[in-house]
């Protein structure tokens, strides 16, 4: 069956800006939407939670983002990191879901993880967001309150599996494609890869017998997208993170667990990546690395987007890679129904959505 959206009928710019999703993390991000959507034709949105207030003024937003693609061949993926607990990206009008740790705790009798995964989904799918930055598959190996901690299911590294899949899954049913993160495993690091380039000083063996096994088996059950961590594996990447190796990316995720999906950066813009590369050295380097979609922050600083392009153009990155990559993402949005039709506000929504939430609340906390 041949494919809703047609690769040839893009041009080098329109490709690009398919691999990009933007964060609207600064205080002026939104009112730059125009030129990133209409100019650059970025093929998707990161929302964060300074982004609106009440959730009517979230959809107002989704919609604007929506009406300014509509003259675009692709329509923009809107995607969120919304795990619950410390991480929780919705309006406050919404209850919260209590963190991953706590939902696995009480999953006995009632399945609390993919109870709040169903939770999520239908919440996202409802709210226009296609896309979900979860779950976390790293392994809890630290205090709760570290970089991962209480955001891992487990310690056990078949429950970080078992409870990974099942949340993916319930999102995937509600439309919301899955990104698990922070590949290849950030809880084998306290370090904060928001602050720093957190350094994994074990065996690479190490790894593929715990930390990569959820990712693994995530990828065995058609996970859409795997996240990889800006961390350094000191034995295998050197004073490289895994984002910026293509070496390590090609071996382990494409050859290794043979995955034909979706790739994703961190945000690029994080401090410890700015620091070391600089914004836009950071950018230009996980494009070569053979990531299919860069995530960064907004800054005024987007024309990055016109020396990614150059570097097609002078062959110093090969059109044959970006297709592959583009070619991924048309696929995923299609199977998922991407669209830019206007979100209708429902405020009975956020009532029946919060006595689900109180539900599971009342069971786990």
């Amino acid at each position: 069956m041949p494919m809703k959206y047609d690769i040839n009928k893009l041009s080098l710019e329109e490709k690009i800006g398919q691999m990009i999703i933007i964060g609207l993390n600064t205080e002026d991000a939104v009112n730059h939407l125009a030129e990133m959507i209409q100019k650059y034709k970025i093929g998707g949105i990161l929302l964060y939670k300074k982004n609106y207030k009440t959730y009517e003024e979230m959809i107002n937003l989704i919609n604007q983002i929506k009406a300014l693609n509509r003259k675009n061949k692709i329509p923009i993926c809107i995607s969120i990191d919304q795990e619950g607990g410390r991480v929780n990206r919705m309006p406050n009008e919404f209850k919260n879901l209590p963190v991953a740790s706590k939902l696995a705790e009480k999953s006995g009798k009632k399945d609390m993880v993919k109870i709040a995964g169903e939770i999520t989904g239908s919440m996202l799918h409802k709210t226009g967001i296609h896309m979900d930055f979860a779950p976390v598959l790293d392994i809890k190996r630290f205090k709760d309150k570290q970089a991962i901690g209480d955001r891992a299911y487990s310690e056990n590294v078949e429950e970080v599996s078992k409870y990974g899949i099942e949340y993916m899954k319930a999102l995937q049913k509600y439309d919301v494609m899955s990104i698990a993160k922070h590949f290849p495993g950030h809880g084998a690091t306290k370090e904060d890869s928001h602050f720093r380039l957190p350094k994994i000083e074990c065996d690479i063996e190490k790894l593929e017998k715990e930390d990569m096994i959820p990712f693994k088996k995530a990828i065995e059950n058609k996970v859409d997208g795997i996240l990889v961590g800006h961390l350094r594996i000191t034995k295998v990447t050197g004073k490289i993170p895994a984002s910026l190796s293509k070496r390590f990316i090609t071996k382990y995720i494409r050859k290794k667990y043979r995955y034909n999906g979706l790739v994703i950066t961190d945000d690029m813009r994080m401090k410890g990546m700015r620091m070391r590369y600089g914004k836009n050295r950071a950018i230009k380097k996980a494009f070569m690395a053979c990531n299919d979609i860069i995530v960064f922050k907004y800054d005024d600083d987007i024309r990055v987007i016109e020396k990614i392009v150059a570097l097609v153009k002078e062959r110093k990155l090969e059109e044959k890679r970006v297709n592959k990559s583009v070619r991924r993402i048309l696929a995923l949005k299609e199977k998922y129904h991407v669209n830019d039709e206007m979100i209708k506000l429902d405020k009975n929504f956020i009532e029946t959505i919060n006595h689900e939430i109180e539900a599971v609340r009342e069971e786990v906390l």
